[in-house]
């Protein structure tokens, strides 16, 4: 095992160096950007070390560590004769700014002073602030306060002056340490007194997880709490008779039990505490014009829990009662005259029971975590959900009438212009690091708010509550304009998309479009827009919503259009103002500037796809649209009969390449390109390096033969010969350029309609190779590369994991079936079989949903429920009774029989085409899509056979389609394997939820400290990238607020460099963090949470709460088996953590059957042979020695030793602590031998000492769980590691070589 050691700590200030290896064992960090704008106070700075650290070097081994930082990893070199920069940086910013001052962020974060509070009425109180944050994000702070969080209007005034909500707390004059801020009360107006009503209902239902379940207002579940609140006094292991260590049936091993109602465990401190039983508007609203002379706004109903009426007026001043009935309208003041500037005050006046709930209700309000109570930006939906009560809600009457209107609920009755808002957003400055994060902070929480609004204009579309622009067209041809936005279906309108396949190219069109503004939004070129899109899923139907370009709904596209082409390259037009801005994006995005002919045979330059085009708005600004050709083709989907077998490389043949596809829109993903060229840069370089070296030889050979003064031209003749050189390889590797290395690709090459001058016919056929050489590139290095999933550098649990596995090597998920090709080679299939088993559970759900796609879009709205649920029966379920699951709520079985007889004019739910579908025939089109659309043979005859062959679990495929088509089925237990009965019901079915893809905006900057962090940690440098990372951290909580997946990753790296450091109490505070970051961002099942809850259960063990490590292992093991099954090495690793965390609690016969199961799941995914496989051994050796089991620890650790010895020598230090603990073990076996003896004897000997059994010790079992865990601690001598500093830094110049 290789090791690094890192030099003593010499003072506070020295870093604390170390190696590390990127080695086995973890599961991805897959970050998807997702999140909101929400100030983040936290003190980030890194604890003081203690003396004694100083004088201790550290070298440890952390498993991939960094590997898997997708999004923020070191970008490829930009691949010319340049220096290597970041392409995005360099766009964004013509003056190339310098790199970015720690210092400049140390200040962000040092600007955090204490204020005091005055509200009226009430003592002032004192608040922690940031000099970052707006006036206007510090009135929502105090909305959110416990005593301030019942008042919404009001203003904040300082010294007499109102502050303007705009402005940062740091540039107010006056605004100090201990500064008083007085809260002023504001007049209402409607707006304010609907939001100050909406703010109140909230509040009441503030513990009430009914919208999580539901999908709104950006709540979700987090149960993180619910497992760790019982051991927050640092319990130790000799309470352990208080500590309850045995766990549910189901998860113990070897149960076949996957029960679903463990996901969501009921809470208790979800139980709701009922503050009214009534709060609605008034029938009597709106007020008449009398009224409104008086400053009535609207009026309310309330009945108490003393069953009291009231009757409540919203004016300009307050709330108070009036006189009014059900039938009888009289607005005048209701005795007792009460005045109230907030309802929570005028009802507390009023209901004594309120009063008491509601103030109980905002102290377990106030006592949950704020992670908890943020609502996400992003809105997350739950698979499952329990049945629950429906209850009265005024506010979501209004908000469902207002949004059915297209109106923004916080803009009462007006609409937003999202196209002006977005691009003003990108428009704002970014010279400085306050202008950048202003910037881009004003851009996400933008995006976030377009996204949440075009998801609901999406759905009220399919729900068909927008009128149509067109209504005469055919349903799937209309256009819609809702909320100033422009919605349109998936579908090929007026055979558009024919030539490229028809529905399935304008489905896949409109991902393509989103992957192309995504990639320009990347690199953000100034002047060069895009226009806002998301792509919405729902039931059935694929919706794209678009912001509206000013000007372009007043003439036909044909006349706005001065770029591109509108017809597949008939017509084409350039602009030299479009030229000057895409020419910008041509090199981050490896597209070649290149000339195409019109319809008059005349060339066209274009710096982009043909089908791209450019429009100049109203408002002067120059878009892009149609962005569907932004990355190469992949010729491997691109099936021509022209095409010569000559052409096709050998390894594209022989996986069966060329394929037809569904449609001709196949592209190569941008993690295949960036992968390729630098591939095609290694051989360049290779190709130089030995030309020169040749160049070399050959110069001194001539030195030799020459006389002693050079003779003329000998210099020119070497500087040709490089120039010869450079060129030759620059021809070799495909490069456009023959003076330095430039690889890009033509997005024409395939495009139907197009045609190129037959003076470019030799330059079309280079680029057609070049295509080809990537197509098989991803067939010879990078499918191949996926057996890194052999030493766990990737452990994929279901298909989310499995899909990100994919894309960050480049490979697309239509080649699951040439994946399952290679995997059936692979010598070690084995130890890779549940990578199979997630690949061709990927296959079929992903057919599944293929077909359930279309099977929905010929289900009328009554009957979603029965049509789903017959779906899933279908699917999944093994009775042949799936017919009964559909019936008709409004016929009685004695009503049909009637309608039946004397005929019906209302037609039977039974009768539809959907409900005609069974188990065979959807089986049967489910192996047709696999073998068309994935190239891959099914050979099972039915779903029960496939599950059989390939151990596949009917709950995993439950929750994979669900998650995939937006299916909320109910928490509760199914019976899969029933022969008599179907699966689902009607009532089984919850709901259906979007599924949306946006883009991703983040913070450049906090990704940029990312990176550095990487290079920082790699290099050894705790201390700078423990740094690094905070400070990222406080850019990304400024940008994109504490629920994002960046903010999770850097409070994930931060906690494992915490517990790295030692600092336990600050590893166990950002890893807890980081679980309720990604439970409610992620989802509460999804991998990334569960090996969060894995690495706290770690920190927790170090911390000393030994049973709440128990207890998140316990939870970790049970989303384990939910999501991938217990033959998972996912589960090896859980096992051998709780069997060591059981040993300590001295629960042995517990810890032998979780240590027994890790053993056979390390044999059969790491080999017998394994070190992993040998640990495993001697765990199960340590737990029987503690029993006094010593022949079976013999045992087991003989066959520890014997691995150790065949693998690392017998000189190593494994090999030597095996030896050493297999004396000790024969030692107390022979005593304990003796002592039996001596006790059967019945002979008087001498006295016999009694055996000792060791007990487990914390730090004994805490350094077996490192090791489970793949990190080492070592102590080393300064000697060692100045050897490493020198190896480090020659390895760096070797590295900027």
């Amino acid at each position: 095992m290789e090791t690094f050691e890192p030099r003593a700590r010499q003072s506070n200030q020295d870093n604390a160096k170390t190696g590390i290896n990127l080695s086995e064992d973890q599961t991805a960090d897959c970050p998807v950007l997702h999140a909101e704008h929400i100030q983040c106070q936290e003190n980030l700075d890194q604890p003081e070390r203690k003396e004694g650290d100083r004088k201790t070097g550290l070298q440890f081994l952390s498993s991939h560590f960094f590997t898997l930082l997708l999004h923020c990893s070191t970008a490829p070199p930009t691949l010319t004769e340049e220096t290597p920069k970041d392409n995005r940086l360099e766009q964004s910013d013509p003056d190339k700014r310098e790199q970015l001052s720690i210092r400049d962020i140390v200040e962000l974060q040092e600007t955090g002073f204490i204020v005091r509070i005055q509200p009226p009425g009430t003592e002032s109180f004192e608040l922690q602030v940031s000099g970052q944050m707006l006036v206007a994000e510090l009135h929502q702070v105090l909305m959110d306060h416990e005593i301030t969080c019942h008042r919404t209007c009001f203003s904040l005034q300082l010294g007499g002056a109102t502050l303007d909500s705009l402005t940062e707390l740091h540039s107010i004059q006056g605004l100090h340490e201990g500064a008083l801020i007085k809260l002023v009360e504001d007049s209402y107006s409607v707006r304010d007194a609907r939001l100050h009503l909406r703010h109140v209902c909230d509040l009441l239902r503030s513990l009430d997880p009914a919208d999580s379940y539901n999908g709104v207002n950006g709540s979700s579940l987090s149960y993180l709490t619910f497992y760790t609140r019982g051991d927050k006094g640092n319990r130790r292991a000799s309470e352990k008779e208080y500590v309850d260590c045995s766990p549910p049936e189901y998860i113990l091993p070897g149960c076949k039990d996957r029960p679903l109602t463990p996901l969501q465990p009921i809470r208790d401190d979800w139980k709701p505490l009922q503050c009214l039983r009534v709060l609605t508007m008034s029938s009597w609203n709106p007020p008449p014009g009398n009224r409104k002379m008086h400053g009535d706004l609207m009026y309310l109903n309330v009945l108490t829990m003393e069953d009291r009426e009231l009757n409540i007026t919203s004016s300009t001043r307050g709330f108070y009662l009036n006189q009014s009935t059900a039938f009888n309208f009289n607005p005048k003041p209701a005795v007792p005259k009460i005045l109230c500037h907030s309802l929570v005050e005028l009802l507390s006046q009023v209901s004594p029971a309120f009063r008491k709930n509601f103030s109980a209700l905002q102290k377990k309000r106030v006592q949950q975590h704020p992670y908890e109570r943020f609502a996400a930006p992003f809105q997350v939906f739950t698979w499952t959900a329990p049945h629950g009560d429906h209850t009265l809600d005024c506010v979501r009457v209004e908000e469902t009438h207002t949004s059915r209107m297209g109106q923004d609920k916080h803009t009462a009755g007006q609409s937003r212009d999202w196209n002006e808002e977005l691009q003003g957003c990108r428009e704002l400055p970014r010279n400085s690091l306050q202008d950048r994060l202003h910037r881009e902070r004003s851009i996400f929480k933008t995006s976030s708010d377009f996204v949440a609004a075009a998801t609901r204009g999406a759905v009220a579309v399919i729900d068909g509550n927008v009128m149509p622009l067109n209504p005469g067209e055919a349903p799937h041809m209309q256009m819609f304009i809702w909320n100033n936005l422009f919605f349109s279906f998936g579908f090929d309108i007026s055979e558009h998309y024919r030539p490229l396949g028809g529905n399935a190219a304008a489905h896949a069109a409109a991902i393509c479009d989103l992957r192309g503004v995504q990639a320009y939004a990347s690199v953000d070129t100034e002047g060069l827009h895009t226009l806002g899109t998301i792509v919405v899923d729902y039931r059935g139907i694929r919706v794209i919503a678009q912001t509206i370009v000013p000007g372009l709904l007043e003439k036909s596209q044909e006349q706005s259009v001065i770029y591109g082409s509108n017809d597949y390259g008939s017509t084409v037009f350039t602009h030299p103002r479009f030229l000057e801005l895409l020419d910008k994006t041509c090199k981050p995005l490896r597209i070649q500037r290149h000339q195409v002919l019109d319809q008059n045979n005349i060339p066209v330059e274009l710096c982009s796809g043909v089908e791209t085009k450019g429009i100049l708005g109203n408002d002067g600004r120059s878009y892009i649209l149609d962005l569907l050709r932004t990355f190469p083709p992949d010729l491997n989907f691109q099936f021509s009969e022209t095409e010569e077998a000559k052409d096709v490389p050998e390894e594209c043949q022989s996986f069966g390449y060329p394929q037809q596809h569904h449609h001709s829109l196949a592209s190569l993903r941008p993690e295949l390109i960036e992968a390729f060229v630098q591939h095609r840069y290694e051989l360049y370089v290779k190709m130089v390096a030995q030309g020169l070296s040749q160049l070399e030889e050959q110069s001194e050979a001539t030195e030799q033969n020459e006389d002693l003064v050079c003779e003329p031209g000998t210099r020119d003749t070497t500087t040709a010969g490089r120039r010869d050189l450079i060129v030759k390889a620059c021809k070799a590797v495909g490069s456009v350029s023959d003076s330095c290395f430039d690889i890009r690709f033509n997005p024409d090459i395939c495009s139907p309609g197009v045609r190129f001058s037959p003076e470019f016919a030799e330059e079309v056929q280079k680029q057609r190779k070049l295509l080809w050489d990537a197509a098989a590139f991803l067939l010879s290095n990078q499918i191949p590369a996926l057996r890194d999933c052999l030493d766990h550098t990737a452990l994929p649990m279901d298909g989310v994991t499995l899909t990100s596995v994919l894309h960050q090597h480049g490979v697309n998920v239509r080649y699951l079936g040439a994946l399952l090709r290679e995997l059936h080679r692979v010598e070690e299939r084995e130890r890779l079989s549940h990578i199979k088993r997630i690949c061709i559970s990927e296959v079929i759900i992903r057919s599944a949903k293929h077909i359930f796609r279309t099977y929905l879009q010929d289900v009328e709205p009554a009957a979603f429920s029965a049509a789903v649920s017959h779906f899933l029966n279908c699917l999944l379920s093994s009775s042949t009774c799936v017919l009964d699951s559909c019936s008709d709520e409004l016929l009685s079985r004695r009503r049909s029989r009637r309608r039946r007889s004397h005929g019906s004019r209302v037609p039977l739910l039974t009768d539809s085409m959907w409900a005609r579908l069974t188990p065979s025939e959807l089986w049967g089109r489910i192996r047709t899509e696999a073998g068309d659309y994935y190239h891959y043979t099914i050979d099972s005859e039915n779903i029960d056979e496939v599950i059989e062959k390939h151990d596949l679990q009917r709950i995993s495929l439950l929750r994979e389609i669900a998650i995939k088509t937006g299916i909320q089925v109910q928490l509760r237990e199914y019976v899969f394997e029933s022969r008599h009965r179907p699966v689902f019901g009607e009532e089984d079915v919850v709901n259906m939820f979007p599924v949306v893809k946006h883009l991703k905006p983040t913070a450049t900057d906090a990704t940029q400290l990312l990176q550095q962090a990487q290079v920082a940690v790699q290099q050894g440098l705790l201390k700078d990238g423990y740094e690094l990372i905070s400070q990222a951290l406080t850019l990304f909580s400024s940008v994109c607020g504490v629920l994002h997946e960046d903010v999770c990753v850097c409070l994930r790296l931060l906690g494992r460099l915490s517990y790295i450091l030692g600092e336990y109490a600050d590893a166990l505070s950002h890893q807890e963090k980081a679980v309720m970051s990604s439970e409610r961002v992620l989802g509460i099942d999804h991998p990334q949470t569960i090996q969060d809850y894995t690495y706290l259960a770690l920190y927790c063990f170090a911390g000393g709460q030994h049973s709440t490590s128990l207890q998140l292992l316990y939870r970790a093991r049970y989303l384990t088996l939910l999501v991938s099954g217990e033959d998972h090495p996912q589960v090896a690793l859980l096992d051998s953590m709780l069997g060591l965390v059981l040993h300590a609690l001295m629960e042995y016969e517990l810890s032998l059957k979780f240590l027994q199961n890790a053993l056979n799941l390390t044999s059969k995914y790491r080999g017998a042979t394994s070190l992993r496989h040998a640990h495993s051994h001697h765990l199960l050796a340590t737990v029987y020695e503690t029993k006094g089991e010593f022949r079976s620890a013999l045992q087991h650790e003989k066959e520890a030793y014997s691995i150790y010895k065949s693998q690392v020598g017998e000189n190593h230090d494994s090999t030597r602590e095996s030896s050493e603990y297999l004396k000790s073990l024969t030692q107390q076996a022979v005593v304990l031998q003796k002592a039996i003896n001596h006790i059967y004897s019945n002979t008087p000997s001498a006295c016999i000492p009694p055996p000792k059994f060791s007990t487990p010790s914390p730090p004994a079992i805490l350094q077996q769980l490192n090791l489970t865990c793949g990190i080492i601690l070592i102590p080393l001598r300064s000697a060692m590691i100045q050897l490493l500093l020198k190896y480090m830094e020659s390895m760096n110049e070797l590295w900027r070589l």
